[in-house]
């Protein structure tokens, strides 16, 4: 029979050919028939039959493809899936919406900053171990007494957490319109003095706040009690324990010409501030004679004057 080119063919009848499936390998074992045309999609299925399923080959358990798997409640191949209508009640719960992830470097809660109290006396028969101890020491001196050098070595040899904040270098945080006393005490060098004191405190009591210890270096004058231990007691708290580290003159005057910038005091203006410092002697606060005495060993020093302020409190 002939068809027109181009003409679909009609559907298979039988009789007509080989069935839907059929190929030469079922026929013929062990022959390999030839391959399909490029685009051969295999013989042509009549219309309303079953799709053709393709020849089964009994192979070995140990052949067989794996299988992917199937869901429990999924159809055999071959049925038709069933649609179980669920209960409103048997639905999931809907999922809370996920935050978003915390970045890399975020907020961190700190404890605010307070008035610092005086330490607590331990209850044991010992003598208190102030390297230990949670501190807040106003270390007080002229220029050239060594108060800076002191703070830092005593700071760099605790076992605990410690932080030095000098005064002088917060003031010198201005730059332009920086005050400086050399060129006389007036209004707007104190308004400087103060704000610096002031922010010395705020960061010691924070320090503090977060178990971290504090010593500060001031040249506190006794004979000025408005810019003086009074502002410090104000802006940190109680519990700050001064220490006066005051050497003879003549020590402080060959300090002070190692001394350069504006660090630097004339021979005249450092005697003046030692004899004010002298009036310190009769205020009830520890004095440090530091004369003969290197860093390590005036730390040391003070180390047992602070433990004998924590065993008992000094009032000022």
């Amino acid at each position: 029979m002939q068809h027109a080119v181009g003409a679909p063919l009609p559907p298979h009848q039988p009789g007509q050919g080989p069935a839907a499936g059929w190929s030469p390998a079922g026929q013929y074992p062990g022959q390999q028939g030839p391959a399909p045309a490029p685009g051969f999609a295999g013989a042509p299925v009549p219309p309303g039959a079953p799709p053709a399923q393709a020849p089964q080959h009994h192979l070995p358990p140990h052949q067989m493809p794996p299988q992917p798997p199937r869901h429990p409640s999924a159809a055999p191949p071959g049925h038709p899936t069933v649609q179980h209508p669920q209960h409103p009640s048997a639905q999931p719960p809907p999922h809370p919406p996920v935050p978003p992830a915390p970045e890399t470097t975020g907020h961190v809660q700190l404890p605010p900053g307070v008035s610092v109290t005086m330490p607590t006396p331990p209850h044991a028969t010992g003598a208190p171990d102030p390297a230990a101890t949670t501190l807040a020491v106003l270390l007080i001196g002229p220029a050239g007494a060594g108060k800076t050098s002191v703070a830092k070595y005593w700071a760099d040899h605790r076992r605990v957490p410690t932080a030095h904040i000098s005064l002088d270098d917060v003031r010198e945080w201005v730059r332009s319109g920086f005050a400086d006393p050399q060129s006389g005490w007036n209004d707007h060098s104190e308004a400087q003095y103060r704000l610096a004191r002031r922010t010395c405190g705020f960061a010691a009591r924070n320090f503090l706040a977060n178990g971290i210890s504090c010593i500060l270096d001031d040249a506190v004058f006794p004979d000025r009690p408005v810019v003086g231990l009074g502002g410090w007691k104000r802006h940190v708290g109680p519990g700050l324990l001064p220490v006066v580290l005051l050497p003879g003159l003549e020590v402080v005057l060959e300090r002070n010409a190692e001394r350069s910038g504006n660090r630097r005091l004339s021979d005249e203006e450092v005697a003046r501030i030692h004899g004010r410092m002298a009036g310190w002697y009769g205020s009830g606060l520890p004095i440090i004679d530091n004369s003969q005495l290197d860093v390590a060993a005036t730390a040391h020093v003070l180390d047992e004057v602070l433990a004998r302020a924590i065993a008992s409190p000094p009032q000022w």
